[in-house]
C-alpha cells in the first residue's frame, strides 16, 4: 500500500514551486517598485539593485518553472547571503534574529534546485518538445 497522499507527489511539488515563486517575486517588487507597499526604513542601494532583481526575476522564473534548477540555486544562495548579512549578525538562531523566512526560502530553493521544474512547468514543456520534435 502506498503512503498517504503519495500519488499526489508531483502535483504537490508543482504547487509548492509555484506558490514559493509567487511569494518570492513580491519581495523583489517591493524593493524595486514599492509594490504592494514600500520597504520599511531605509534600504541600502545594494539590497535594492542586486537583491531586488534576483527576487523579482527569480521568483517569476521559479513560479513558471523556467530554468528552474539554476534559478533556484541562485535564489537559494541569495537567501543564504541575506541571512548572514542581515540576520546572522544580530544573533545565531533564526528565532532570535527574525531570519526564519530567509532560512526557509534558502532551503526550499535548494530543494527546488535538486528537483527541477517538475510537472506544470515551462521546463517540462521544453523537454517534451525536444523529445517529440
Amino acid at each position: 500500500m502506498k503512503p498517504f497522499m503519495s500519488i499526489y507527489n508531483s502535483q504537490c511539488y508543482a504547487l509548492m514551486r509555484i506558490i514559493v515563486g509567487f511569494l518570492f517575486l513580491w519581495h523583489g517588487a517591493q524593493k524595486l517598485f514599492g509594490i504592494p507597499s514600500a520597504m520599511p526604513g531605509a534600504v541600502p542601494p545594494f539590497i535594492t539593485y542586486v537583491a531586488g532583481p534576483i527576487e523579482l526575476i527569480g521568483g517569476i522564473l521559479v513560479m513558471i518553472g523556467l530554468f528552474t534548477r539554476w534559478t533556484a540555486f541562485i535564489t537559494s544562495g541569495q537567501m543564504a547571503v541575506a541571512y548572514w548579512m542581515v540576520h546572522g549578525t544580530k544573533a545565531l538562531l533564526p528565532i532570535q534574529n527574525m531570519g526564519e523566512l530567509a532560512v526557509l526560502y534558502c532551503f526550499v530553493f535548494l530543494f527546488i534546485s535538486t528537483q527541477g521544474g517538475g510537472i506544470w512547468s515551462v521546463d517540462a514543456l521544453r523537454n517534451r518538445r525536444k523529445t517529440h520534435g
